[in-house]
């Protein structure tokens, strides 16, 4: 498909940057607003420091969704350089979305995600989007609303569940509007193959790092080394698993391999729904005691290396 032709209606196009809490169901949300017939791609742009996720075309507006990595405590290098990119791709957006789950309310590290916002002084929009809105009543909704609005003047107030759709169309609308007029930032025949290979290693590395983070925290990447495009519509992905220590690598296997063949398969089943066909995904695991501290391994995941910098 190509831009349309749009004589009476402006074409609009501009960054929506998806921060909040680890787990807040940013992911979810950017899934459901791209939809499996818009092109996914994952960029490195300059001026955002954080990666581009998702490409939308809604009516005559193009909105690319920023998936920063969840805010949280910083420990170490990679901690850092993330949650940096987190602040930088919100600062650079012309829409911020803060993601909050509906269940938990306002936790201390929603109120932290606040307190910088009002510290950085923020001019950007800032809309509230609570999520998972089916696990709780309407009268608490409404007081969250309400607690949240005190903390923060928000521009605008959404609920939704991002994983059953409710609200999500309104969001959109929203956004389509709110964005600056502009010509198109991409084709929409933006090519998804090589893209792909990045959220798939994403998606890899998210697996390993819901089952192994008390074991090894951040201490592994992941890079998808082949993807093949087979005849009956199913991909071939092979995938390196680096880790920084030897004994990570027994840790990542498990006994008798049963924790990478577990990790295989949630990520498998993962990348399959995603892309809306069957995945074939195999693992390896190499150990590459330096990743850490290797500037190109930020570049791969979409990180500036020296935001790390203690």
């Amino acid at each position: 498909m190509s831009e349309p032709d749009m004589n009476d209606t402006p074409t609009r196009a501009g960054f929506v940057a998806l921060i909040g809490e680890p787990n807040a169901g940013k992911s979810t949300l950017l899934n459901r607003m791209v939809g499996a017939k818009v092109s996914i791609v994952t960029h490195k742009v300059q001026t955002t420091r954080a990666r581009i996720r998702g490409i939308a075309v809604h009516g005559a507006a193009q909105i690319v969704f920023v998936d920063t990595p969840g805010i949280f405590r910083p420990r170490r290098r990679l901690d850092r350089s993330m949650v940096k990119a987190a602040w930088g791709g919100a600062a650079d957006a012309d829409v911020i979305l803060l993601l909050v789950e509906a269940h938990r309310g306002l936790t201390d590290g929603t109120q932290a995600i606040i307190d910088q916002l009002v510290a950085q002084n923020v001019k950007t929009p800032v809309a509230l989007v609570i999520n998972k809105i089916d696990r709780v009543k309407a009268e608490n909704l409404l007081a969250l609303t309400q607690q949240m609005n005190e903390a923060y003047g928000f521009t605008r107030s959404f609920m939704i569940s991002a994983e059953k759709g409710y609200g999500c169309d309104d969001l959109l609308d929203w956004l389509a509007d709110n964005l600056p007029e502009h010509d198109w930032l991409y084709p929409e025949d933006q090519v998804a193959d090589l893209p792909m290979r990045v959220i798939a290693a994403e998606i890899t590395r998210e697996k390993l790092t819901l089952r192994l983070h008390e074991e090894i925290p951040y201490q592994l990447t992941v890079e998808t080394e082949k993807w093949e495009e087979r005849k009956d519509g199913s991909a071939r992905i092979d995938q390196i698993i680096y880790v920084a220590r030897p004994g990570h690598k027994g840790i990542v296997l498990g006994k008798g391999g049963e924790t990478i063949k577990a990790i295989s398969q949630a990520a498998r089943e993962e990348l399959a729904e995603f892309m809306g066909r069957p995945a074939h995904l195999f693992l390896q695991v190499k150990v590459r005691e330096n990743w850490l501290d290797e500037a190109e391994r930020y570049d791969e995941m979409g990180l500036n290396f020296r935001d790390g910098d203690g």
